[in-house]
């Protein structure tokens, strides 16, 4: 199983969010949150990733 994460560079342009909402949430921070890693595939989640303004999003396989 991938481990996702998103880091503190975060800008919550919620993306991801909209993308794979089954994976990502906004959290009352403000910034977006891996809620259920399991949620879609690896290789949509990396997708998402590479998409991310900030490259906040990391997979480590």
């Amino acid at each position: 199983m991938a481990k996702v994460w998103i880091e503190d560079s975060c800008i919550g342009c919620e993306a991801c969010v909209d993308e794979l909402p089954e994976v990502f949430q906004m959290g009352d921070d403000g910034k977006a949150h891996v809620v259920n890693p399991e949620g879609a595939s690896l290789e949509e989640i990396k997708e998402v990733a590479e998409a991310c303004p900030t490259e906040s999003i990391k997979v480590e396989e």
